[in-house]
């Protein structure tokens, strides 16, 4: 490899940074630049009252993801950030006062859905476990773990003529239409159809392959010491090990390309970064302005993911037992996606997830705390490239949310109460050209999952990762999708070797 041969990957998020380590593990220069001051994209940290409350994802899932990435460079995860496997995964409460927890054992879910319900649904949740296991256990090699497939080459992959492992996938079935097969109580087709909004999509108009995402949560939820900014942080220390350069504040304005392929980018006010790779790790939407004939287009709004509306807090609790994983569900769960993803609105009843981030699974507090450290998150939609939330608008959401988690049985005291909000029109701003989306395109129907863009482009050297690109989003998506990168990355250079080595073989044959 030639010493010059630099890469430079653009964005600090779980993508850029299991790219740069992917990358300086196979021997390249590699610099991040990020236009925030920290590492972690999504996975960002704010203070609260003087307390540093996450306020990006929560839920770290497929373990194995990152103990790959840690092993490739050398290191052990487990040595480099603590975490302790959740027994509950999540707490989930009612307006009727009814609640329901969800286990890492299975066994333990369904007497728990036993007793909430009646037998036939617990029954139909070991169904359900069942089928979501056998779909992650199909897509995982094929599709998840991979480079991009299309439709034919899935097929391939998983067998042309194995259809009942393909049809094992429900691909035409939507994920509330599949549900309903297996949970005739409305309350657990709500819970399960949550799993959609993983992917910042709608369980009406999901496909049922995203009952995989309940496979993942109940193979095993971690809880990270200094939580998922932690995570970030042990990925940007092992990094920096390897030789790393980042460069914090650096906005790109422009990626430079030739005829032969991308040459480096310039940054705004003016100073050029000579590279011969780039890994671009932002939302594909934002490729339009930064590059010219990338051959990958902008997300339309129509096919946006849903947003948030998200509450950093501290705050003191009382009534509804939290554990550090919690959901309060509206009573019509049809009526606020119709809203969300029809009317562009904010329900008026939002089912409300909550991390509470100072207790364990079981919902314990450590000694010594008084106001708790929170994030809210409600479903927003993906409209604020041309809406702005007024402040009086963004109270008025949280009054809803309050009122909501009172009528559940959780009090929230306004006294001491401390909160930062971010709204969709402030992700737009953190993540430029999305507007707000936090998810890429919306996983709606079968094809959505093809839509998503491979990690190379039509640009020589210009490669994508993160949560818009294959395999989806999610942290350890993202960070598959930066390794993905890098992959694509290797494989291209020792294929431009061979060329080289052929065209000089020649010559000499010739001579």
């Amino acid at each position: 490899m030639r010493p010059s041969e630099k890469v430079v990957v653009v964005g600090a998020g779980a993508g850029g940074l299991a790219a740069a380590i992917s990358a300086a593990v196979a021997g390249f220069d590699v610099t991040v630049v990020e236009r925030g001051s920290a590492p972690g994209g999504k996975m960002r940290q704010l203070d609260v009252g003087g307390k540093p409350v996450d306020a990006g994802p929560t839920v770290l899932t497929m373990r194995w993801v990152f103990e790959r990435l840690f092993a490739m460079a050398g290191a052990d995860l487990s040595a480099r950030i603590g975490l302790r496997k959740a027994e509950l995964l999540a707490r989930h409460g009612w307006r009727d006062g009814k609640r329901l927890d969800l286990f890492a054992d299975i066994d333990e879910s369904a007497r728990a859905i036993e007793d909430f319900s009646n037998r036939e649904n617990a029954d139909g949740y070991r169904r359900f476990a069942a089928e979501s296991a056998a779909m992650f256990s199909t897509l995982k090699p094929s599709y998840i773990d991979a480079q991009r497939p299309g439709p034919i080459s899935l097929m391939a992959r998983i067998g042309l003529f194995n259809l009942s492992r393909q049809m094992a996938l429900k691909p035409l079935s939507s994920m509330w239409q599949a549900l309903g097969d297996c949970f005739p109580d409305p309350r657990l087709r709500q819970l399960f159809g949550r799993y959609a909004t993983y992917c910042g999509s709608s369980p009406f108009m999901a496909p049922a392959t995203l009952m995989l995402v309940a496979h993942v949560e109940q193979d095993g939820v971690w809880l990270a010491k200094g939580g998922m900014h932690g995570l970030a942080r042990a990925m940007e220390r092992l990094a920096a090990e390897l030789g790393v350069t980042f460069r914090y504040g650096a906005d790109v304005e422009a990626i430079e390309a030739g005829s032969k392929g991308v040459t480096g980018l310039r940054l705004n006010g003016g100073e050029r970064l000579k590279a011969d790779r780039i890994i671009f790790n932002g939302d594909v939407s934002a490729l339009a302005r930064l590059t010219a004939g990338s051959g990958v287009s902008p997300t339309l709004r129509k096919a946006r993911s849903l947003s948030a509306l998200t509450f950093s807090m501290t705050a003191k609790t009382s009534g509804f037992p939290l554990a550090h994983h919690s959901v309060f569900f509206s009573d019509d769960y049809a009526s606020e996606f119709e809203a969300l993803t029809r009317g562009q609105s904010m329900p008026s009843v939002p089912t409300t997830y909550i991390c509470a981030q100072d207790r364990d699974d079981q919902g314990s507090l450590p000694d010594g705390v008084d106001r708790e450290r929170m994030l809210f998150i409600l479903n927003a939609p993906a409209d604020g490239d041309i809406k702005t939330f007024s402040t009086k608008e963004t109270g008025q959401c949280l009054d809803q949310a309050l009122t909501h988690l009172s009528a559940c049985g959780l009090n929230v005291e306004r006294d001491g109460m401390e909160f930062i909000p971010t709204t969709p029109d402030q992700f737009h701003q953190l993540f430029p050209a999305t507007g707000g989306a936090l998810y890429g395109r919306a996983s709606h129907g079968w094809t959505a999952s093809f839509r998503r863009p491979g990690s190379r482009t039509r640009i020589p050297g210009l490669y994508l990762a993160g949560g818009s690109t294959h395999p989806g989003p999610g942290v350890p998506m993202a960070t598959l999708s930066g390794m993905l990168a890098a992959e694509s990355l290797v494989e291209d250079r020792a294929s431009m070797q061979s060329s080289r080595r052929a065209v000089i073989s020649g010559g000499m044959s010739t001579a």
